[in-house]
C-alpha cells in the first residue's frame, strides 16, 4: 500500500483571529458549512430582490483554479459574481478585499471571512511576498479568486483606471481568467447607501483567457492587465467603456 501523502493545513498554528485574516486560511467543516449556507441564501436574495440575470453563463467555470475579473461599482459586486457559481465550489472561491477596510475591525473581519470568504490585500502595506502568497494559493490550492482590477469602487458610476497588478497573479500560469461586466450594482448600492435598492443586476461573462505564454515580468504583468481590461470593457452594454484614470500602480484589485 502506498504511503499516505499527508500535508498539514497551511494555516496550522495560527490562532482563530489570525486565521480569519490570513491569506493561508483553510475553511474546515464549520466555515465550509457557513459559506455554503450563505451562498444558498444569496441565491434567493439575488433572484428575488435584484432579479439577477447572467448573460454568457456558459463561460462560467465549473471548478478551480480561475480568476473572475470585473468592473467595480458596489459592495454587492463580489457576492453577485459568486452567486451563479456551483455551490459545491463556493468554499474554494475567495474574494480579494481591501484589508484596511474589511480586516481591521472585529465585525467586518468576521463577516468578510466567515460569510463572503474574503481574503485581505493590504493596499497600504502590500509587499511582493504577499502577492506571491496569493499567486501560490491560486495555483497550488487550487482555488478561485474574485477581484476587481480597478482596485476600488467607483463613486460616480464612471469606471476607474485599471491597474496591472492582476497580471502579477496570472502571468506565466495556465489559470483561466474570466472577464465579466456588472451593471445595476451601482444603482442598487452605491457608496454611501446602507440598504440595497431593488434594482436589476446583470452579469455579462466573456470567454476565458490564459497567460501561460506571457512572461512573469513587469512587462508581462502590464500585457496581461491590458488584455483583461480590454475584455472587461468590451462586455459593457452599448459598447466598450472608455478608460478612466490611467493605471500607474501595481495592485491586484480588491476592496469590494
Amino acid at each position: 500500500m502506498d504511503d499516505f501523502d499527508l500535508k498539514p493545513a497551511k494555516d496550522l498554528g495560527l490562532n482563530p483571529w489570525a486565521r480569519l485574516s490570513s491569506v493561508r486560511r483553510e475553511s474546515g467543516p464549520f466555515l465550509g458549512a457557513v459559506h455554503t449556507a450563505w451562498a444558498a441564501v444569496g441565491r434567493v436574495y439575488f433572484a428575488v430582490w435584484h432579479r439577477l440575470r447572467v448573460i454568457g453563463r456558459e463561460h462560467l467555470p465549473a471548478k478551480p483554479p480561475f480568476v473572475l475579473c470585473s468592473n467595480h461599482a458596489s459592495h454587492l459586486d463580489a457576492s453577485a459574481l459568486a452567486d451563479p457559481l456551483p455551490l459545491g465550489i463556493r468554499d474554494r472561491v475567495f474574494a480579494l478585499a481591501a484589508g484596511d477596510v474589511f480586516f481591521e475591525r472585529t465585525f467586518a473581519t468576521v463577516f468578510a471571512a466567515g460569510f463572503i470568504n474574503a481574503v485581505p490585500v493590504w493596499r497600504k502595506k502590500r509587499t511582493p511576498k504577499a502577492l506571491q502568497e496569493l499567486r501560490e494559493k491560486l495555483v497550488n490550492t487550487p482555488c478561485g479568486f474574485i477581484l476587481f482590477p480597478e482596485g476600488g469602487r467607483t463613486r460616480d458610476g464612471n469606471p476607474l483606471g485599471f491597474k496591472p497588478g492582476v497580471g502579477m497573479l496570472v502571468a506565466g500560469t495556465s489559470v483561466p481568467v474570466i472577464p465579466c461586466h456588472l451593471s445595476g450594482t451601482f444603482a442598487a448600492l452605491p457608496a454611501g447607501i446602507r440598504f440595497p435598492r431593488p434594482e436589476r443586476i446583470t452579469i455579462r461573462v466573456g470567454p476565458a483567457v490564459s497567460f501561460a505564454d506571457v512572461p512573469n515580468t513587469s512587462r508581462g504583468w502590464v500585457t496581461a492587465g491590458r488584455v483583461i481590461e480590454e475584455r472587461i470593457r468590451a462586455l459593457a452594454p452599448g459598447g466598450p467603456l472608455k478608460a478612466g484614470v490611467p493605471a500607474n500602480e501595481a495592485w491586484p484589485g480588491g476592496g469590494y
